[in-house]
């Protein structure tokens, strides 16, 4: 039996839950200095240069999407992503830092990260196999070889109900369970705080 998006969100969940991210220096020094880090627009801008704007669109759903499951801090629009294990976590590189963090319950979301990854691609999110066949079955049909034409062309114009149902399978990214816990599982948070800090790993070289 498939799970609900209550079994998604509570299969690694507890009250506080550890989890691992990286980050540019500039987040721990504001960390230590003001208590808290939100998502600034302008590294979302640094790190994906002309294709930022797609990324900020993108995060924006996220976050709208998201708040329909937890309280999301006022004025937040724009998630920060974490490794729910240290096997999995992204090492500290130049310029960056790792932050080993405890994070209440009520504060994080847990991601699909497969599943985002369709999303980033304007792909369908599919069920299962059988889900994904017959999603390709209906693209043949209309003579689409993949769904981001119903975004990037005049397709979706004329497709209007099948680009809505590629839209709302997006939304499985808070529900559907991975086929690979260890890899496919990640978490969100909108804000940091000081206290949840429990290490900062800097790059060592």
């Amino acid at each position: 039996m498939r799970q609900t998006a209550e079994n998604l969100q509570s299969r690694v969940r507890k009250d506080p839950t550890i989890f691992w991210t990286r980050q540019v220096t500039e987040v721990a020094e504001e960390l230590e200095k003001t208590g808290v880090y939100r998502v600034k627009k302008e590294y979302i801008e640094a790190k994906n240069d002309t294709i930022a704007d797609y990324y900020l669109k993108l995060y924006r759903w996220f976050t709208r999407e998201a708040g329909r499951y937890i309280q999301i801090p006022a004025g937040c629009e724009y998630p920060i992503w974490m490794s729910v294990d240290e096997a999995s976590m992204l090492r500290p590189t130049e310029g960056t830092v790792t932050l080993k963090v405890e994070i209440p319950a009520s504060e994080y979301l847990l991601c699909n990260y497969d599943a985002w990854g369709y999303c980033v691609n304007y792909w369908y999110v599919p069920l299962d196999d059988a889900d994904k066949e017959a999603h390709e079955a209906e693209l043949r049909r209309y003579g689409l070889s993949s769904d981001d034409q119903l975004f990037l062309t005049d397709k979706g114009n004329f497709y209007p109900l099948l680009k809505r149902k590629v839209q709302d399978s997006w939304k499985r990214v808070f529900t559907l369970p991975p086929a690979d816990a260890s890899a496919g599982l990640v978490a969100t948070a909108w804000e940091l705080r000081r206290e949840w800090v429990k290490e900062v790993m800097p790059y060592e070289g």
